[in-house]
């Protein structure tokens, strides 16, 4: 992850209703509208602690540590943020919400207009190397396993993976098909293949697209 996180580019509207809201990770306290030295301050911290994860990895990212980071107080840090868990999220904010855009609105096929089964393989595709390129940052803002299911971007994701799921087997238990092909991308999947089992991305990828190929009864594409 870069130390200095770049602009936030303004979301764009969906154009399909059919789609599932644009959403970012957020934390439930937050207020809709920051005044201007708290949003000073949270993006004070902000840029400390992206600055502790190029240096030393998620694993320095700490309230202790991004409070010597911003010369504020630890409490600072805990009242913004409520924990390290919310503190993490709010790092992955940037990329989950310009990823969600991508797919929501962005052009296709990961974007409307290409058929579903195309939009599912790019769907994975992109994830896969986004979980590739953030690995370490999101395994540590996991959620506890009562609460893994339950965060706006996993929900978002379901949503979308389902739709299409509907529009290529609208005869199919398509809430649980969403399931599996979501723990396929989860992150800590990704980890052990990759990490552990030393296997390459491009393997994961063909291996999404042969899931997804067999789950909607589609013939691979040439």
């Amino acid at each position: 992850m870069s130390a200095v996180l770049p602009p936030l580019p303004p979301l764009p509207t969906p154009p399909d209703a059919n789609e599932p809201e644009l959403l970012q990770l957020g934390l439930p306290g937050d207020e809709p509208c920051l005044r201007a030295d708290a949003a000073r301050n949270r993006a004070r911290l902000l840029e400390a602690a992206t600055r502790l994860v190029a240096e030393h990895g998620a694993a320095g990212v700490t309230m202790e540590a991004v409070a010597a980071a911003a010369s504020v107080g630890k409490g600072t840090v805990f009242r913004r943020f409520g924990d390290r868990t919310g503190l993490l999220t709010a790092l992955l904010d940037h990329s989950e919400r310009n990823f969600q855009a991508a797919f929501l609105s962005g052009p296709a096929p990961l974007g409307p207009g290409a058929p579903p089964v195309e939009r599912l393989r790019a769907f994975g595709h992109a994830l896969l190397r986004r979980s590739g390129d953030e690995m370490d940052l999101m395994l540590a803002a996991e959620p506890s396993p009562e609460h893994r299911f339950t965060p706006a971007p996993r929900r978002v994701h379901h949503s979308h993976v389902t739709l299409l799921l509907r529009q290529a087997r609208p005869e199919a238990d398509c809430e649980l098909l969403a399931q599996a092909l979501m723990g396929y991308l989860d992150v800590a999947t990704i980890h052990h293949l990759t990490r552990r089992c030393h296997m390459p991305l491009e393997r994961l990828e063909k291996g999404w697209d042969d899931l997804v190929d067999r789950l909607t009864c589609t013939d691979p594409p040439r």
